[in-house]
């Protein structure tokens, strides 16, 4: 679904949502609480990278980046898997394109193949911080500098998935910077060891025009971060599976406006081989402060 918009600004249809949001959390805590009589250790340390908002903060660029860094493989639900993604989900199939030895499905059972190879290194977990069957040994939190907390509130009044003091069960935060910050949310008043990291969007060779689609969490960050600024500009719900009439619509668009359709390589991945080769998607490139290498490195350590 698309991300509605009061996630981000308080309005009425958010306070009336409130009650709905109690019920919810209240719900979720009891499933989180039985589920832990059913908690797995894995013998290798398990890093979760996981975020305490309904998607759109940029998780898994720093995912890759970690994963890359560490050369250490990746687990993951693979959410929306289908046909065109190889049965691995967008974000999947993003981290195998980038070289990223990556398990999908049941996280259980990915842990427990990982655990019978001969090493003792970690292994990420993409996402599951709210998931408490498998006991993790480190977890950071991603958040995007631009969306703070959103409204504040929690789903679906919000787009918070638990309320802020969730941030005490993680061990600490990574804030990816925005140009323009429009939120002014202190992270420092958590206790918990805040790194920060840049985005920067990499264009493909274009014609100078370019028209821009997107379906992900939050698409006008996409198209913010475009240079030059797309003409036309169209949105789709997060994990859009894409018709072939949306897409030749779009190259209908393109055509007419003499430019060059381009898309997130998140959306790009979910495309036929056939449209990757019509449609041109910009890079996102992502750089963690060096001040996290230091910490994690010292973490590790203290679990192997």
């Amino acid at each position: 679904m698309k991300t509605p918009s009061w996630f981000l600004k308080k309005n009425l249809l958010a306070y009336l949502l409130v009650p709905i949001s109690v019920i919810y959390y209240i719900g979720s805590k009891f499933v989180y609480i039985f589920r832990l009589f059913w908690q797995k250790s894995s013998k290798r340390p398990v890093i979760c990278i996981g975020n305490i908002l309904a998607g759109g903060v940029g998780k898994t660029p720093i995912v890759l980046e970690i994963a890359k860094h560490l050369k250490l493989p990746v687990i993951m639900r693979g959410y929306k898997k289908s046909k065109k993604t190889a049965g691995m989900g967008d974000e999947a199939k993003m981290l195998k394109k980038a070289g990223i030895n990556v398990f999908v499905g049941r996280r259980k059972k990915n842990i427990e193949k990982l655990n019978k190879q001969k090493v003792k290194t970690p292994i990420i977990m993409d996402d599951g911080f709210q998931n408490p069957l498998i006991r993790k040994d480190i977890s950071i939190l991603v958040f995007d500098e631009n969306i703070g907390f959103g409204n504040g509130f929690v789903l679906p009044a919000g787009p918070l998935r638990e309320p802020k003091f969730a941030i005490r069960r993680a061990d600490a935060i990574i804030v990816i910077k925005s140009k323009e910050q429009k939120t002014k949310v202190n992270f420092s008043l958590y206790k918990k060891p805040v790194f920060y990291a840049s985005n920067k969007t990499i264009m493909p060779k274009t014609k100078g025009r370019t028209v821009a689609f997107a379906g992900i969490g939050y698409p006008q960050k996409f198209f913010d971060a475009l240079s030059p600024r797309a003409i036309e500009q169209k949105s789709f719900p997060d994990h859009y599976q894409y018709k072939k009439s949306d897409l030749n619509k779009l190259l209908l668009l393109a055509k007419k406006e003499i430019a060059d359709l381009i898309t997130t390589e998140k959306d790009w991945v979910r495309l036929s081989e056939n449209m990757q080769k019509k449609i041109k998607f910009a890079k996102l490139e992502t750089v963690i402060e060096p001040a996290f290498w230091i910490w994690l490195k010292e973490k590790v350590n203290g679990h192997i």
